[in-house]
């Protein structure tokens, strides 16, 4: 039997590397995109090492209309057959609130966590109807689009298109391809933040932690399966999303 295909987007860092690796472990073969020419991070290396899964990075800038519309193309030419799973997750961020927002700046924003996603879905259901499969499309939001937050405003308002995309491009697919997001609280943090921080910051969460890169990992699998499910939103947060917060959490809980 063939390998199930799954293109993750930023699929070499962070919590992309963690999804790819999974899915490595669950018997994908896996397209991994980058901005430019990387080495993946240690999770996904181990991963692609012990399980042998087929792989192969392809370098595309999403915030250039043709490297997106090039990308589902270049995937087909090297395996031979469109994805089963399409996940976006690659994703342009900046500070600034809304006195510091310009024009350009949210255009690119968009641009990168918008129509690149929404156009990579296009172009992955038009493929796949001529291949006569349905695939799964798993947006990566972020969990303040249930609460927005003054913060990032660019990323905020771009986040908050995604997800509402997610619900519009699942009913516009219809049976042609189920359509699904996973809204992450804050998982990796940055240098940002300190180790002091981050654990009061989990103690803050309903369920007095925050998630990990895995348990991210676990909610793509999850959609990437089930079959009777589209339009939906898992919150994977700790518990973040159900009650408002002023500030973004870089902000809270400070030394």
């Amino acid at each position: 039997m063939t390998a199930r295909l799954a293109l993750v987007t930023g699929g070499l860092h962070r919590v992309g590397a963690a999804i790819a690796a999974r899915l490595a472990r669950e018997g994908y073969a896996l397209a991994l995109h980058k901005r430019s020419a990387a080495a993946a991070d240690p999770v996904l290396a181990d991963a692609l090492a012990e399980t042998g899964a087929l792989s192969h990075r392809f370098a595309a800038d999403l915030a250039d209309p043709a490297a997106v519309d090039a990308l589902i193309p270049a995937v087909i030419d090297k395996f031979g057959r469109a994805p089963d799973l399409l996940v976006n997750n690659a994703a342009h961020f900046a500070e600034g609130e809304w006195g510091d927002l310009s024009a350009a700046a949210l255009a690119e924003m968009m641009q990168v966590n918008l129509s690149a996603p929404v156009m990579l879905a296009k172009a992955l259901v038009v493929a796949s109807e001529g291949e006569g499969q349905r695939p799964a499309i798993v947006n990566i939001v972020d969990q303040r689009v249930a609460h927005p937050v003054p913060d990032q405003i660019a990323y905020s308002l771009s986040k908050s298109a995604l997800w509402q995309a997610t619900a519009t491009l699942a009913v516009a697919f219809g049976s042609r391809a189920r359509v699904n997001a996973v809204a992450p609280g804050l998982t990796m943090a940055t240098g940002d933040y300190s180790a002091e921080q981050v654990e009061r910051l989990g103690k803050r969460m309903p369920l007095g932690a925050l998630p990990t890169p895995g348990q991210i990992a676990d909610a793509v699998v999850y959609l990437a399966r089930a079959e009777a499910v589209t339009g939906q939103t898992i919150f994977v947060d700790g518990g973040a999303h159900l009650a408002p917060m002023a500030r973004d959490f870089v902000a809270l809980e400070r030394d």
